[in-house]
């Protein structure tokens, strides 16, 4: 089975970038016990200070389908909404390997 990764752009509302990255960040850690879950790296750009960028690498499709489902996922996704400006998917991609997966 192919391993899945998706790579996304958060657009948090003005001045609400750190909070997004904290929330984005709790996320990783809920993550840990998931052994489906390979890689979930949070990232912010110097020149782009109202976004926050998610790189995440599951097991399959259907496994990152199953964490959105997880009641861990759905508060933190509760208390993003209202931050939240925009999200925009850049790439869905098929991880080969590499240092970290």
């Amino acid at each position: 089975m192919e391993k899945f990764g998706i790579y996304g752009k958060l657009i948090a509302k003005e001045g609400e970038r750190e909070q997004l990255a904290t929330i984005l960040l709790e996320a990783a850690e809920s993550m840990e016990t998931l052994d489906d879950c390979e890689l979930y790296l949070v990232s912010v750009a110097p020149e782009d200070p109202n976004s926050v960028y998610v790189y995440e690498v599951w097991s399959s499709e259907s496994a990152h389908q199953g964490s959105l489902t997880l009641e861990s996922t759905k508060t933190l996704i509760q208390r993003a909404k209202p931050i939240l400006a925009g999200m925009e998917r850049i790439s869905t991609l098929i991880p080969r390997g590499g240092k970290g997966i």
